[in-house]
């Protein structure tokens, strides 16, 4: 593929894309976002979708470009106006999944795989374990059991779906050649795949999924023939000029990642490419990752790290433990609490894919010559001790290839740790399922390449790490994030509540780091998949160093609910996470909050689940909600919300401004140029143009205009704005400043309060400094007299137009503002 030179954005702008916001209203608002500064656009998925879809990821077809959103002629003109802007277009790809969508055959690839079976073409497309259900793809898609099932599937004749198709509500399936006029009964039977309760995805499913989700039906993409169809349009709108760059969504979901990559690498030309992986604080992203680096969530962590005192988060979990009562392995400590929801995700909503690995597990045994035979259960729940005790997202392991030192390190440790914790008669199984895993199986040890097991051996391989991913992604992201919630601002993708707080020196060394290895990784502070915006979780973050005020005043809350004719919520653990959420808002609406309380404890499983609803728990819920922060307490929440509003400013304005100046390629989501306090979705992807009119984010471009002419912002809404905007004009100027090769040189603060301040400069001509844990710092008598010495030279301050040089007070620097972004004169 021949293609111009990769270009590194100075910055992206996340534009959700959906029926409600199309490309012509995108391509209406280039002219501000030109004018704000950023220099690329950044699409959620294009590619044909589920019709509705407000995200994209659900893909059907990846030869069109959705329809509802203006098709391939309307990306193309989003594409000229932006280039007009001197705007360019990252495009998000989802490899690793399509969509099982009703009707079903929007999915014309699988639509065929269900009418042919194994002898489809597309057969090779989509992960199904043909082994398993009698050589049927198994379709967990009715509101009953078959048998019960029966008189609400007829024939029918359907243009859409070519003809004769069998329907069940809005569902259609295609027949087997020569079955239409068979019994309903034998019709069913005859088919390719078999019809189920849905219940039975959890037990019997055998086709991989994406996490736990039925519905999107994992894609092969590691064989070339798969890669290829798959990526033939993204490539061409790459080749054509129309699109510059990639972000590639969950890439530990694929086969091989780091092939995947390579692969790409070659067929793009090298374009610019992030990929949305989530790394533990120790973690690094894979060396022979052929990518720019991730989307940024490591980055995320650190910087709200930051803003978090260790010691004020510490007080907040006593304190909330007090409140609850909650049993340490259901939400009341970390580690126990993350153990026991992988005990449950592991047994339970991942059943099937354990059984898978068993299956396979087992045939690779039986394919060793001399392998002795392990007892009932015994290859399952050594996969299972296995897989829990995995603890990063996954290992990295290739069949055929040597495993990383780090991978078998990694996967020796969890072996002994669950043989010193687990029955003794498992530990043989164990060995071999770590072998297995490592792809050593039958031959040498010690991170060796295998020869034995064969086909099955190495397809464990893969599927070991898959799973892990997805175990890992639920049991923590999905259930323990919501079980475990002292303080909610650490339950976000990409944060880990035992490793709460950043120091200036690990900042510093994070970015450092960056620079060396990946300068042109992303930055990300919210996104589509945050639990929460940013600024909301830095509002939050200040009740770490405010843990006094925050017990006095919950723990008042049923007292005073009840004087007000409040009944209590079902469970203080109910009621602790729905005061903090509304906090959070401040302004606490039921038709926000309601919703988000309700996903919270269905996620959380403690008393109800998505699968398993209790319903008169979540009216209880629900009513508490409506009728607590919503209703009688609503003022009180505003009020202590509103005591943290100085501290929470702080937090926002440094965190935007470090993350727009610090190394890396800054992407901000739709909306957060301005200050944004949003909840996990749906509540986060509403259409760019909802705000509503005669707000200041509805005349954005009108406010934009007159703050880069020099007026004085007259709220902190603006004051984010305009912050935002001269960094990203910054960037976009000055990349030998902010770009790729541009230096990174950590900056002390001398005197009393130094830890309270992060400061560095970049490319030699400009600096960042910003004001962390305020709070503490006005405990502490405020800045006494701490200096920043700054580099030689005269500098001058883009936000606050004042001019400094040699060693500057910190409360003359920071007076007027938390923030400077100083330039040389």
């Amino acid at each position: 593929m021949t293609t111009a030179p990769a270009v590194t954005p100075a910055s992206t702008y996340r534009v959700q894309l959906q029926p409600g916001f199309t490309f012509a209203d995108t391509a209406a608002a280039v002219p501000y976002l030109a004018e704000l500064g950023v220099t690329h656009l950044h699409l959620s998925p294009v590619l044909e979708a589920v019709p509705g879809s407000t995200h994209g990821y659900d893909v059907v077809d990846h030869q069109t470009i959705r329809a509802e959103l203006g098709g391939e002629q309307g990306l193309r003109e989003l594409s000229r106006t932006a280039r007009e802007h001197g705007l360019g277009l990252i495009l998000d790809i989802v490899p690793n999944h399509m969509a099982v969508p009703t009707p079903e055959y929007l999915n014309g690839p699988l639509w065929q795989v269900l009418r042919d079976g194994p002898a489809s073409p597309y057969a090779s497309w989509f992960d199904i374990d043909w082994a398993a259900q009698d050589g049927k793809v198994l379709l967990p898609v009715l509101g009953e059991p078959l048998p019960d099932a029966l008189g609400s599937l007829s024939v029918v004749r359907d243009e859409a779906a070519g003809g004769a198709a069998l329907a069940y509500y809005d569902h259609r399936f295609p027949l087997r050649p020569g079955t239409e006029e068979l019994p309903p009964a034998e019709l069913v039977e005859a088919q390719h795949y078999r019809l189920a309760y849905w219940r039975a995805a959890r037990t019997e499913l055998n086709y991989r999924r994406f996490f736990t989700i039925s519905d999107l039906i994992a894609v092969r993409v590691e064989l070339p023939e798969v890669f290829e169809a798959t990526h033939a349009t993204v490539l061409r709108l790459l080749r054509d000029g129309v699109a510059d760059g990639l972000r590639i969504d969950h890439p530990d979901g694929l086969a091989d990642p780091a092939g995947y990559l390579r692969q790409l690498a070659r067929a793009c030309g090298g374009r610019w490419t992030v990929v949305e992986k989530i790394l533990q604080r120790d973690e690094s992203l894979p060396a022979d990752w052929d990518c720019a680096g991730t989307t940024g969530y490591d980055a995320l962590d650190r910087i709200d790290g930051l803003f978090t005192d260790p010691v004020g988060a510490a007080a907040v979990a006593d304190f909330y433990r007090e409140f609850t009562g909650i049993e340490d392995d259901r939400g009341g400590r970390w580690a126990p609490t993350v153990a026991r929801a992988g005990y449950r995700v592991v047994s339970r909503e991942l059943s099937a894919e354990v059984s898978r690995l068993e299956r396979t597990a087992e045939r690779a045994r039986a394919a060793i010559p001399g392998s002795p035979p392990y007892g009932p259960e015994q290859l399952a729940d050594a996969i299972r001790e296995l897989l829990l005790r995995v603890p990063v997202y996954r290992p990295y392991v290739v069949a055929g290839a040597p495993a990383t030192a780090e991978d078998t390190a990694m996967l020796e440790h969890a072996a002994a740790e669950a043989r010193r914790e687990t029955a003794p008669e498992l530990a043989a199984a164990l060995d071999f399922v770590r072998d297995l895993a490592l792809g050593r199986a039958g031959g040498t040890s010690g991170g060796g390449t295998g020869t034995g097991g064969g086909a099955d051996a190495a397809d464990f391989v893969a599927r070991f790490a898959q799973v892990a991913s997805a175990l890992h992604a639920k049991s923590v992201e999905d259930a323990a994030f919501y079980r475990y919630v002292p303080l909610l601002s650490l339950n976000e993708v990409g944060r880990d509540p035992a490793e709460p707080a950043t120091t200036p020196a690990e900042f510093h060394a994070y970015c450092e780091r960056m620079r060396r290895e990946r300068p042109a990784t992303g930055t990300v502070l919210s996104t589509h998949d945050t639990k929460r915006s940013a600024d909301l979780r830095l509002r939050l973050a200040v009740l770490s160093e405010l843990p006094d005020a925050w017990r006095a005043w919950l723990g008042e809350r049923p007292e005073r609910g009840a004087r007000l004719g409040l009944a209590p919520g079902p469970d203080r653990h109910t009621e602790y996470t729905v005061f903090q959420t509304g906090v959070g808002l401040g302004a606490c609406r039921p038709e926000r909050l309601v919703p988000a309380a309700l996903k919270a404890v269905r996620e959380a499983g403690l008393h109800t689940t998505w699968t398993e609803q209790d319903e008169a728990y979540e009216k209880a819920v629900a009513a508490f909600t409506e009728q607590g922060p919503c209703g009688v307490q609503e003022q009180d929440t505003g009020d202590f919300a509103a005591t943290l509003h100085p501290y929470e400013q702080a937090n926002v304005l440094g965190a935007a401004l470090l993350q727009l100046t610090m190394p890396g390629v800054p992407d901000l989501y739709q909306g957060t140029e301005w200050p944004v306090r949003t909840l996990v979705d749906p509540d986060n992807r509403a259409p760019m143009n909802s705000a509503p009119a005669g707000s200041p984010q509805a005349d954005a471009h009108d406010t934009l205009r007159r703050l880069l002419e020099g007026a004085t912002p007259d709220s902190f809404d603006e004051a984010k704005l305009r912050l935002t905007a001269v960094a990203l004009r910054l960037r976009r100027e000055h990349p030998e400043w902010y770009g790729p090769a541009a230096a990174y040189e950590p900056r002390p603060a001398d005197g009393p309060a130094a830890d309270h301040c992060v400061a560095y400069l970049r490319g030699g001509g400009a600096l960042t400094a910003v004001t962390r844990l305020s709070r503490r710092l006005e405990e502490a008598g405020g800045w006494r007299d701490t200096v920043l010495p700054l580099p030689p030279g005269r500098w001058r301050d883009r936000l606050g137009g004042g001019t400094y040089e040699g060693r500057v007070p910190l409360a003359e620097l920071l007076a007027d503002s938390p923030v400077v972004l100083l330039t040389e004169d």
